[in-house]
């Protein structure tokens, strides 16, 4: 990777590095703990990282984190995994996402749009009241600190005070989306025993009504633990024989109590998208949580009481997580529950003007859907409110930041930002005082020691190598769940360099100290000995308006050979003859490296993806490779699973 410092597509104007949250963070930290007041972020974050215990204090007396018990030192074991963070110390997430409403009591917590765009207010006050009287109800239920508390939601705001009121009470909470079949779903929530689940009759997407009632029946017979089941009317059905009804919950006007808990004690279980086999149940604290998300929306998204928090997410994916967790810095959020694209490719865009959002998130693939769809968001929306488009779930493409630049402003803050499930939160993206440069991140997050190694443990500048974490982060899992000697858990992450965290990823760090994520290490590209990751790959053959999506494979062959296809979807009325043939080809070629041009192109009738919508790689290399379909992915929680077979016959007959 060339070492050249390009122009900054982006560069904050000295009023924006003046009032930003981390400006003056850094002030009142050089003033308070000793962090450098000179040198900007870059030294901000050398402090942060050499200086962990320091910086996490500060974070703490910052945002004014309300620890109950005090704690005795800021970091006991700092070994990984099984940091010990803020031993001693009791905390209550719920309690600070619901601090706002001492203050702006008749101001909207949660803004709830669905397929009309109409956006529905949901005010602090009333968010407080509904998750008092739900935790009430809940302890009233023998919910107890520990119990596991489940929703089979959209992302609705039920779904928000849900989640708050299992916190209130110590219980620990885990959420599917409602397009999850009724196999997926046990997969993850028969691992860990809900007490309650609530759950709607069924969900609206696309201008269709989806009935889930069967579903629910389903996971009502094979979820022995539930003591309780919440039925929310999305679609105007009564409660199901036995079923609790979620307005009888909710209606008492009762002051929320906080159940003050260990920092590490449980708060939400997430889940990995379990393409291989049954999802890793990730464990993460309150206390973790809490700090992670205050240093990374309240420093890194810059976000506070003015702002209006919209990222296109489901309660299925980590991103709906860290959107609640925007009430912790006083935030309006915004619910949408329905179809990215619905009725148009430019919906969100649409939600966005109407919600008066300063923070918009969504997927890289759905800013390149809009450029492939010609849509013209500065055009046709008022787009004003919005300071910053942040984008994640793959690389943004170098032409994404371009269009964004040039379509909606070309004074807008473009985050790409990365992190992973199993932390919730990003390792790089956002920060407002640093300048852009196209397909890059702007910088590792702060208290985080990203770097780029090689395969013997060496740093690497300016060229790829593996993400790893060097030191403990709040947010990292406290455990797997049903891991008990913690071995998934240590392999998951530890086993590559011992006593660092790998994540999977190859990334580059470069010498401006930004940095460039390449693709799942898992799934690299190999070619004599020149790796490559699959994103840069896509990023260059999706640019043709041919292609709809791709996927690329490199194969390890018994006899030592390797095979490396490309699988192309096609757009409607393409044809993949011999020049769209050479036009791919030549493309690869010329913009990337001529060692990873593919040994064949071959069309497909779709590419398979996670739940979350996430390309299936590995598990369609192990299908070419002719593992059995049972073994070589958990059917469940792929998103067409007709799509696979397509693989699996291609592999016996190269068989």
């Amino acid at each position: 990777m060339s070492t050249a410092n390009p122009s900054p597509l982006w560069q904050p104007t000295d009023e924006v590095v003046a009032q930003a949250q981390v400006t003056k963070f850094q002030a009142w930290a050089a003033e308070e703990h000793g962090a450098p007041s000179d040198g900007g972020y870059a030294a901000l974050h050398r402090w942060s990282v050499d200086e962990l215990d320091t910086f996490w204090k500060a974070v703490t007396e910052w945002f004014d984190v309300r620890f109950p018990t005090p704690y005795a030192r800021v970091l006991g074991d700092r070994s990984m995994p099984g940091a010990q963070w803020f031993p001693g110390a009791t905390v209550n997430y719920a309690e600070h996402a619901l601090r706002a409403a001492e203050t702006r009591a008749d101001e909207p917590a949660l803004l709830y749009v669905d397929e009309t765009h109409e956006a529905v207010p949901v005010t602090w006050s009333d968010l407080r009241r509904q998750v008092g009287s739900l935790a009430a109800e809940l302890r009233a239920l023998g919910v107890r600190p520990g119990d596991r508390v489940s929703g089979y939601l959209p992302n609705i705001p039920q779904a928000v005070v849900a989640l708050l009121a299992t916190a209130a009470v110590g219980g620990v909470w885990t959420s599917c989306a409602p397009d999850f079949g009724a196999r997926s779903v046990l997969d993850r929530f028969q691992q860990v025993e809900p007490v309650v689940l609530f759950t709607v009759d069924g969900y609206r997407y696309g201008g269709k009504e989806h009935d889930r009632r069967d579903v629910v029946a389903e996971l009502r017979r094979e979820l022995p633990t539930l003591r309780a089941v919440v039925h929310i009317p999305l679609l105007g059905t009564d409660a199901p024989e036995g079923a609790l009804d979620w307005s009888s919950l909710t209606s008492a006007d009762v002051e929320p109590v906080f159940e003050e808990v260990a920092f590490d004690h449980p708060l939400w279980v997430l889940y990995s998208s379990g393409t291989t086999g049954l999802p890793k149940a990730i464990v993460q604290s309150q206390g973790g949580i809490l700090v992670e998300h205050l240093k990374q929306l309240g420093l890194h998204c810059d976000l506070g009481p003015e702002d209006r928090f919209f990222w296109y997410t489901s309660t299925g994916w980590m991103m709906w997580n860290f959107l609640v967790s925007g009430l912790l810095t006083g935030t309006t959020i915004v619910l949408y529950d329905g179809s990215p694209g619905y009725p148009d490719t430019g919906a969100q865009w649409r939600i966005a003007e109407r919600t008066g959002a300063t923070l918009y998130g969504t997927s890289a693939a759905y800013v390149m859907a809009c450029r492939k769809a010609g849509v013209h968001p500065s055009r046709d929306f008022d787009l004003a409110r919005v300071r910053c488009v942040a984008t994640t779930g793959s690389p943004l493409p170098p032409d994404g930041f371009r269009w964004l630049h040039d379509e909606v402003r070309d004074d807008l803050w473009i985050a790409s930002v990365s992190g992973g499930t199993d932390v919730c939160s990003c390792f790089a993206g956002a920060v407002p005082t640093l300048p852009v440069y196209i397909g890059e991140l702007q910088a590792p997050g702060l208290g985080t020691d990203l770097q780029s190694w090689d395969p013997s443990g060496k740093p690497l500048v300016d060229e790829v190598g593996e993400l790893v974490v060097t030191n403990p982060m709040p947010s990292m899992p406290i455990r797997l769940w049903n891991d008990p000697d913690g071995s998934r858990y240590h392999d998951s992450y530890f086993d590559t360099y011992p006593g660092v965290w790998r994540h999977g990823d190859w990334i580059t760090v470069t010498s401006r100290g930004s940095v460039v994520i390449h693709g799942r290490s898992d799934s690299t590209l190999n070619r004599q000995g020149v790796r490559m990751g699959s994103a840069d790959i896509y990023e260059a053959v999706e640019r043709l308006p041919e292609i709809r999506e791709s996927l690329v494979i490199g194969v390890e062959q018994p006899d030592g050979g390797y095979w490396m296809p490309l699988f192309v979807h096609l757009a409607p009325g393409a044809v993949l003859d011999e020049a769209l043939l050479g036009h791919i080809k030549r493309t690869i070629r010329e913009q990337l490296s001529p060692r990873h041009v593919p040994d064949e192109v071959i069309e497909v009738p779709g590419v398979p993806h996670t739940l979350t919508g996430k390309r299936i790689e590995v598990p369609v290399k192990r299908l070419l490779q002719g593992t059995p379909m049972d073994k070589a992915v958990n059917i469940g929680s792929v998103d067409n699973v007709e799509l696979l077979r397509f693989y699996e016959e291609l592999a016996r007959g190269r068989g």
